[in-house]
């Protein structure tokens, strides 16, 4: 996070997608949208899926689909094991990260908004990319001194609260592959460079379920944040809460903002369901 006093962070808006009225467009292949949000699926999962996974998460009839695992397997999409699992295939990227983070944006931008104006703080969304953690969303604190942030900054997944969140619950290939993209730089005295010592701070996340950031990343910043769970316990998203240090140091405001952040990302992740 960037310490900047009064100057407020870029902004994004979510926009009106074709798909939302896919329902509407006598165009619109469910066929192609089920094919897709597979693979968007097995890319977030934490390893291979079974056949009655998959259809338990597509909304489909087992026959169904097989028959497009099956195609996705001829196509070179997937990949199949001895013991009837599916994973991507080697190379494989889905182009779906579009349609997920426009989802995303949707669902979080209202709550992020009601957040900031409850805490009076700095709130911010970021994602998880194929490579990275960048910020996609940041709603700015009313007040004059200010944690600020900005959308599209690519997250240090060793320093940064939001970037710890989302890489301590990745699988350990994912985690390793998220350090080596970015490096592990250390931004401040606070910053953890360790490799054993990170280790146990991921491990100490995924059992507590928020992350922070105590100056790791600037000094005189503090920073929560919390994971945005998938249907199946995966995360792709996390929001957050930045303020000065300053106002950091009540421990019942620190208790108010990680309250108020994991009811925001549990409403978040039912909108998201559909819920």
């Amino acid at each position: 996070m960037a310490s900047v006093p009064g100057v407020r962070g870029a902004r994004t808006k979510a926009t009106a997608s074709a798909g939302d009225h896919r329902a509407k467009d006598q165009y619109f292949s469910r066929a192609v949208s089920k094919a897709l949000e597979t693979l968007e699926i097995l890319q977030a999962g934490n390893g291979p899926m079974a056949l009655n996974e998959v259809a338990q998460r597509i909304q489909l009839s087992k026959t169904s689909t097989f028959r497009l695992l099956r195609t996705l397997e001829a196509s070179g999409c997937l990949t199949a094991s001895e013991w009837g699992k599916y994973a991507l295939a080697p190379g494989v990227h889905p182009a779906v990260s579009t349609q997920t983070v426009a989802r995303l944006l949707r669902a979080a931008i209202p709550r992020i908004e009601h957040l900031s104006r409850q805490l009076r703080e700095t709130a911010s969304v970021a994602a998880l990319f194929e490579n990275r953690i960048e910020v996609i969303a940041v709603v700015e604190s009313p007040q004059p001194i200010r944690m600020s942030n900005i959308v599209g900054h690519i997250l240090p997944p060793n320093a940064s609260s939001l970037g710890k969140v989302i890489t301590a619950f990745q699988p350990e290939e994912r985690r390793e592959k998220l350090l080596r993209s970015y490096g592990l730089y250390r931004f401040t005295k606070q910053t953890i460079t360790d490799p054993t010592d990170l280790d146990q701070e991921f491990a100490r996340v995924r059992q507590q379920r928020f992350a922070t950031d105590l100056e790791e990343s600037v000094s005189d910043g503090h920073c929560f944040a919390v994971p945005i769970f998938g249907s199946a316990g995966d995360v792709g998203a996390a929001i957050s809460v930045s303020l000065p240090k300053a106002r950091a140091l009540d421990a019942d405001f620190g208790k108010a903002i990680l309250t108020a952040l994991r009811a925001t990302a549990e409403r978040i992740a039912a909108d998201l369901r559909g819920d």
